[in-house]
This record gives structure tokens, C-alpha cells and sequence, in this order.
């Protein structure tokens, strides 16, 4: 275990150091300058001058670079431009969104999809079988900023159960906050729902093909306890791979859905900051997102050895 664990750590360590490389690069070569931006078009040369040296921004790239993964390892993530405040400051005030909304919209995702995909599986070619795989298509099709809209419509302007946007924060009550992520938790689900299913459905009908399964049935189990007992540990792996590819997506795809809700989360924090070239805070968040794609494929790999020792034995 030790020398799988060594393996999965030093893969994370080498992803994330070429991350850091990719991310600081694209942002490198945006077109414009933060110093301008923030002073106007019709500053001064010499004021916008100094207003690049006092924000260092007229260092050499591998300074600026240095300086940014050396503050990264200590917790300094520098000032915003824009706002001048500290970079993490604003990350964590942000955070406290957008992390209860990924994991609202995945619990709702992992509900769905596995009640779905085992209800199919379990009525393979019958009627329940071909109405789940019609919803989910459409799931799959349906853009969640379009399906976002339909429910302000439904919910918030004609049956006015819910907020049209905003948020209240967590301070007015769990329960209030709760409420004010219910929609935007949905429509970020609803898409990603829709494909975990399908490939819950593939994975529970292929395990049921298996010989130990006729064996268990043989034996007087019954079909429920055959499909909890046997078939569900052994269909995970692939469920699990891309519940974790999909938490990660659900992170980075609040951009759109808070923008649209008006959530003062990461994802609008990152689009105000592109919209104001505040390179220091889109950076910080990119690679934040970047680091947390990394970190749940490491818990992925880390939960196949413990629901299939055979992966990790495999891998030594």
C-alpha cells in the first residue's frame, strides 16, 4: 500500500507542478496590461509605470513566477489589484459558496443517478429501462444555464417558492442559505445526473453478466440481495470515476450557474476578475480549481484500492 500510495502522491506533486506552469503561461500571454486597465486609458505613461512596478508586474516572467508558487506553498496568494484586499481572503469568502453548492449538486447528482441507473439495470429492455434512458438523453442535452432559467421562471416568477438570485448568506440560517442554493444546485445537477446514470446502468448490467452473480442466485439469494450484496461493490469503480471527474467539473461549472443566479461564489469572482484583468486573483482561482481536480482524482484512486484490492495490486 505504502509504495501505491508513494506513486499516487509523487503523480499528484508532477500534475500539479505542470499545472502551475500551463496556467501562469496561458495567463502570460493575455493580451493587455492590469496597470492600464486599472488606471484608464488616458493615464499617464508614468503613472501606469509605476503602478506596474508597485503591483511587480514588470518583473521577468520566472520572478513573477517564482515569487507566485513560493507565496502558493505558504499561503500568501498576494493582493487583488482590483479590490486590494488579499487574494486568499477573497478565495475563502467565495469559497463558502461555491463548495456547499458542489456538494449540493453532487449529492443530488449521486442520488439520481443511482437510483436511476440500478432502477434501468434491474429492468433492462422493459418500459423503466427505456423511460430512464429517454430522460437522461434529454438530460445530457439540455444545457444546465438554460435549464438554470426555466427554473427562475417556474420557481421564482410565476410560483415565487424561491429567490429569482442572490444570496442571503449563511449568517440569516442553514436553512436560508440551503433554500437560496436549491435551484442553482438542481440545474447544475440535472446534466450531470442524466450521464452518471447511464453509465451506472452499463456498469450494474455488465456485473450482472458475471458468473459469481448466476452463482449467487443459484445459491437461493434473492435478486435484491444479489444486486446490494454482490453487484453493487463490483460495479463502483467506473461510477466512482466519474462521480469524481464530476465533482471537479461541478466546481469549475458554477462560473456560469452563479452568473446566472447572481452568487456571489468563486465562479463570479473568477468572471468579474477576468472582466477587470485582475490576472493575480484569476490565476490564484484557476490553479485552486486546478489543484482540486488533481486532489479528487487522487481520493479516486485512493477508494479503488479500498472497494478493489486487485487495483492496487496490479499497480505495484
Amino acid at each position: 500500500m505504502s509504495l501505491f500510495l508513494f506513486k499516487r502522491l509523487i503523480t499528484l506533486i508532477a500534475t500539479l507542478v505542470g499545472a502551475s506552469v500551463v496556467v501562469f503561461l496561458v495567463l502570460e500571454i493575455l493580451p493587455g496590461n492590469a496597470a492600464q486597465i486599472l488606471m484608464g486609458p488616458d493615464a499617464a505613461p508614468e503613472a501606469v509605470q509605476a503602478l506596474a512596478a508597485k503591483l511587480g508586474i514588470d518583473r521577468p516572467p520566472i520572478e513573477r513566477y517564482w515569487n507566485w508558487v513560493s507565496g502558493m506553498l505558504v499561503g500568501d496568494l498576494g493582493v487583488s489589484y482590483a479590490y486590494s484586499t488579499p487574494v486568499a481572503e477573497l478565495v475563502l469568502e467565495r469559497l463558502a459558496l461555491t463548495v456547499p453548492l458542489a456538494l449540493m449538486a453532487m449529492t443530488i447528482t449521486t442520488v439520481l443517478a443511482l437510483v436511476a441507473g440500478i432502477y434501468a439495470a434491474a429492468r433492462h429492455n422493459k418500459l423503466g429501462d427505456v423511460g430512464v434512458m429517454g430522460l437522461s438523453q434529454i438530460g445530457i442535452a439540455i444545457p444546465n444555464f438554460w435549464f438554470a432559467i426555466l427554473l427562475i421562471l417556474l420557481f421564482s416568477v410565476h410560483l415565487k417558492w424561491f429567490s429569482a438570485g442572490g444570496f442571503p448568506g449563511w449568517d440569516e440560517g442553514i436553512l436560508q442559505g440551503i433554500k437560496a442554493l436549491l435551484l442553482p444546485a438542481i440545474s447544475l445537477a440535472v446534466v450531470q445526473s442524466a450521464i452518471l446514470a447511464r453509465i451506472t446502468r452499463s456498469a450494474v448490467l455488465e456485473v450482472l453478466r458475471e458468473d459469481f452473480v448466476r452463482t449467487a442466485r443459484a445459491k437461493g439469494v434473492s435478486r435484491r440481495g444479489t444486486m446490494w450484496g454482490h453487484v453493487l461493490r463490483n460495479a463502483m469503480i467506473p461510477v466512482i470515476t466519474v462521480m469524481g471527474l464530476q465533482f471537479a467539473e461541478l466546481l469549475a461549472g458554477t462560473i456560469v450557474v452563479e452568473n446566472v443566479f447572481y452568487l456571489p461564489g468563486l465562479g463570479r469572482l473568477i468572471f468579474q476578475s477576468i472582466s477587470n484583468r485582475d490576472l493575480i486573483v484569476v490565476r490564484n482561482c484557476v490553479m485552486l480549481l486546478a489543484t482540486m481536480v488533481v486532489v479528487v482524482n487522487f481520493v479516486v484512486d485512493m477508494l479503488y484500492a479500498v472497494i478493489d484490492p486487485r487495483v492496487k495490486a496490479s499497480d505495484i
